[in-house]
């Protein structure tokens, strides 16, 4: 429950809470407990579906690094094609990108490189899919991994007699794919951090009845995918 009052007063940086949202309280408890503490009741509902959508996020690493995030949440409705249009315009707003846009049937989705959002119709309703990759730091490090392979490779070359390479290359290979490596680690937990707090808003602001739009922490910012 703490995690959602939290949440409700900083905005949607406010970090992640392992719990559950609601901690067995319904949303109208959380809201009327708020009202008593001088919460808005939207920002309340606001909370728990950013932290809803936390619960179910999802990641790809490499190294243990985040070098794709992705959010999810699931409309207990049907997006309007107004709502999809005002969505659209957000995500342009807050990612800074013109991005493209493309409709196979009840299927919408949202590209801009690898940052993607997907409409997605269930048996009860809508669900949104929010993810990015981000392919610079990405290659770099796959980049900084196949130096270090090839250094590897030439030392153990020769160490049975081989001399392919001799210790400046060995080293320059070293040193090589160890600052791509670096290079691309460096910025991947600032880039997943703001990526997943961009996510969360728009996918718990979406969640939210029609007409119920709290003001909460600014989390644009947006930059490259």
């Amino acid at each position: 429950m703490g995690a959602i009052f939290r949440v409700a007063a900083e905005g949607p940086s406010a970090p992640p809470h392992q719990l559950a949202p609601t901690d067995g309280f319904t949303l109208a408890e959380l809201q009327a407990i708020g009202r008593e503490a001088g919460i808005a009741p939207d920002a309340v509902a606001h909370a728990a579906q950013t932290l809803a959508v936390r619960q179910g996020a999802a990641s790809r690493t490499l190294l243990g690094l985040p070098i794709g995030v992705e959010r999810r949440v699931t409309l207990g409705r049907r997006l309007t094609t107004a709502e999809w249009e005002q969505l659209v315009v957000q995500l342009r707003d807050v990612f800074q990108a013109r991005g493209r846009i493309r409709s196979e049937g009840s299927l919408r989705q949202w590209t801009n490189g690898n940052l993607y959002v997907l409409l997605e119709p269930t048996p009860t309703g809508d669900r949104l899919r929010l993810g990015s990759l981000h392919a610079g730091a990405t290659a770099s490090i796959r980049l900084g991994l196949v130096g270090l392979g090839s250094m590897a490779f030439l030392a153990i070359a020769n160490l049975f007699g081989a001399h392919m390479a001799d210790l400046g290359t060995l080293a320059g290979l070293l040193a090589g794919g160890l600052l791509l490596i670096a290079n691309g680690a460096v910025r991947l937990p600032g880039w997943a951090r703001l990526r997943g707090r961009q996510m969360e808003d728009l996918a718990a602001r979406l969640a939210l009845p029609p007409g119920a739009e709290p003001e909460v922490g600014d989390s644009t910012g947006g930059g490259r995918a």
